[in-house]
């Protein structure tokens, strides 16, 4: 069964950290890229972060660059997304998706397995 898996999210404080984890399973993460996407209430799901298949290039969003970091570990077959300095506009639900390429893209057709998304929640 073909399944990606986020954890890591919660309730944090303005300023604080984070760190989402994506496990995959039942299939291999090592010849796609990954993004990160997340989704606000009432707005469209929008692009966060990606990750080539080697882990040699990245892209972010301008509204988190030098805050998040993505990252994977193909060995455990996992993708993660750390997060600091969080701010309130930050909160939504956060969703790991698979790519159907190597290379790296915020276009969610591109994407073809998608976890469940995990909810994020910044506030005092």
């Amino acid at each position: 069964q073909v399944q990606l898996v986020e954890s890591g999210g919660g309730l944090v404080q303005p300023g604080g950290s984070l760190r989402l984890s994506c496990a995959a399973s039942g299939f291999t993460l090592d010849y796609v890229a990954i993004g990160w996407f997340r989704q606000a209430p009432g707005k469209e799901r929008e692009g966060v972060s990606c990750i080539t298949r080697t882990g040699s290039s990245t892209f972010y969003a301008d509204s988190v660059k030098g805050r998040f970091t993505i990252s994977r570990d193909n060995a455990k077959n996992t993708a993660y997304l750390q997060m600091n300095s969080l701010k309130p506009e930050d909160t939504a639900v956060y969703y790991c998706a698979s790519a159907r390429q190597y290379y790296c893209s915020v276009q969610t057709e591109l994407y073809n397995y998608w976890g469940q998304g995990t909810q994020v929640t910044v506030s005092s």
